[in-house]
């Protein structure tokens, strides 16, 4: 096999078109996507089959891959951003549980003190209530002077005030400590819903990864088909060629007929009888659809063959009615290699030069060869036949046999 690389490397700067934001329609790949095959595959159009096939899967791939690469990047950021954000809420979690639990024990502790405290105080009281007739005498008889029995009653009374201070602090401090309690297990759980909302939006980012990074897997195999369809493209390289050659023979052909017959009618008609067009005149566009591939040369990156497409492309529904765009006389209808089933229609004369217009690819002829046809007239039916890569009508102007552009004699909305 011969190296292909050299030759074939155009293809790949043909068939890359721009990618689009990441974060954009879906719609907006998929037309992106379905442009780039469609070039590849009219660019292509008088390739074979196989070369045709890798060209679009080629195509294909490579409109795929940048939108799909940037997916992925974007996912990959939101993950990092995912994590970064779920490490912050844990540690906010963990640390809100820890200062619950010392806020706990500082309640716990104090709760302990005020009980003690308070059961310190009952005694105390119940012991002075219940015997103070005897503590009172008690302090009266070991009392020596009346200083020590007014002394020994303030004491009474002192600590008995001290007991409840002490008691009243206690109490403060369950309360202080109760309070701190409850904010921190109100912080606790703001940071656990954190936590939980923080690990949410992690584990729907990392789903997010998985799907951008199966898409680029996907793309990515089918860009690694790229040896595979520049080998087949390879192995095609003479039969691509030869088919280019036959169709440039078939142009050429088409074209002197086409003069020949135009010869023929000045001889059968002398004295200018053949129906003259007026200057400015426009045609009935000959098929409702889209426009999908122009008049003009074409580069074929695969083989480096530039090659003229005589006609425009009009992408419509297999079957849909094909229309004479003028009146006219059939001056061929039938196979023609490439074309397919060709039809041509000779419209009189224009400028002194002979005026027609060809149809291609159609399913079916409905025409015959010297019938006399109307505009409006259906002639045949939109197909693929021939060297055509999906359905569409393949519609040309010819100035005595040559092609010409089109859209000059149909209507601008192509409607």
């Amino acid at each position: 096999m011969r190296p292909h690389r050299a030759w074939l490397a155009p293809l790949v700067v043909l068939l890359v078109l721009p990618a689009g934001p990441a974060q954009g329609d879906p719609r907006d790949d998929k037309k992106r996507v379905d442009a780039a095959v469609a070039t590849a595959a009219s660019i292509l159009e008088g390739a074979t089959e196989r070369a045709q096939e890798a060209a679009k899967s080629l195509a294909a791939a490579n409109a795929e891959l940048p939108a799909a690469r940037d997916r992925a990047a974007a996912a990959r950021g939101e993950v990092a951003a995912a994590e970064v954000a779920a490490n912050t809420a844990r540690r906010e979690a963990e640390a809100a549980e820890k200062e619950l639990a010392a806020a706990s024990a500082r309640h716990e502790a104090s709760a302990r003190k005020v009980d003690a405290a308070r059961e310190r105080v009952g005694t105390f009281a119940e012991s002075v209530y219940k015997g103070s007739d005897l503590v009172s005498f008690n302090l009266l008889i070991s009392a020596r002077t009346p200083v020590d029995v007014a002394e020994r009653f303030g004491y009474v009374e002192r600590v008995m005030s001290t007991e409840k201070e002490a008691l009243d602090g206690f109490v403060a401090a369950r309360r202080t400590a109760k309070q701190a309690e409850n904010d921190a297990s109100l912080a606790q759980r703001r940071a656990e819903a954190a936590r939980l909302a923080a690990e949410q939006a992690l584990a729907e980012a990392r789903a997010a990864q998985a799907a951008a990074d199966a898409a680029v897997a996907e793309v990515t195999a089918l860009a690694g088909q790229r040896e595979e369809a520049l080998a087949v493209a390879e192995q095609e390289r003479d039969a691509s060629l030869a088919k280019y050659e036959e169709a440039k023979a078939e142009a050429e052909r088409v074209e002197r007929e086409l003069r020949e017959w135009e010869d023929r009618q000045k001889v059968s008609r002398p004295g200018g009888q053949t129906p003259t067009v007026r200057p400015g005149a426009r045609f009935l566009m000959p098929v409702q659809g889209w426009k999908s591939s122009d008049f003009g040369m074409r580069y074929d990156p695969y083989y480096k063959v530039w090659q003229l497409h005589a006609g425009v492309d009009i992408a419509a529904g297999g079957g849909q009615p094909i229309y004479a765009a003028a009146d006219g006389r059939v001056i061929r209808a039938g196979w023609n290699g490439g074309y397919g089933n060709y039809t041509c229609i000779s419209h009189g004369r224009y400028q002194g030069r002979g005026l027609s217009t060809c149809y291609a690819h159609q399913s079916r002829i409905l025409v015959s060869p010297g019938q006399q046809v109307r505009r409006g007239q259906v002639i045949g039916r939109v197909g693929t036949t021939g060297a055509s890569t999906g359905y569409h009508l393949h519609f040309e102007v010819r100035l005595s046999g040559t092609p010409v552009q089109p859209l000059k004699w149909l209507p601008g909305c192509l409607c």
